[in-house]
């Protein structure tokens, strides 16, 4: 028998204050925080998926270790461009579109699904319900 991976159950964080780690997935990715899981913290990511952060004493600052969120399009990468850098004074990773560190040390990336392969889409309800035709994909 042969194991076959169907996609990525949860993405577990380290962060040193949980209050302010919620606030700030909340306020930058409007994520919705879920009441129940295996972190301190969680959060719903698409269908299938959640975040899940652990409150530690130190955070060791993460250099090519991160994960990827996928957002819409580049109007709403735009716009967590603005929040990360305006509201949160936070530095983008160069050369690289939406790559940052969070206030704790985490390495992000975000990408939109124009960034993405349909093959890798088409399974995604999410995308089937975004109404995205992938005759506009780049």
């Amino acid at each position: 028998m042969s194991v076959k991976v169907y996609g990525i159950n949860h993405i577990a964080i380290e962060v040193d204050d949980i209050d302010k780690a919620v606030a700030f997935y909340r306020d930058v990715f409007n994520l919705e925080k879920l009441d129940e899981g295996e972190g301190d913290a969680f959060f719903k990511i698409g269908e299938h998926q959640f975040l899940a952060m652990f409150a530690v004493d130190k955070v060791d600052r993460a250099r090519t270790r991160h994960f990827g969120l996928m957002v819409r399009d580049a109007g709403q990468v735009d716009e967590v461009r603005e929040k990360l850098t305006t509201k949160y004074g936070l530095e983008l990773i160069p050369p690289f579109r939406c790559d940052f560190h969070d206030p704790f040390g985490n390495r992000v990336q975000v990408v939109d699904l124009h960034d993405e392969s349909i093959v890798w889409l088409i399974p995604y309800q999410e995308v089937q319900q975004a109404g995205l035709t992938f005759a506009d994909a780049k």
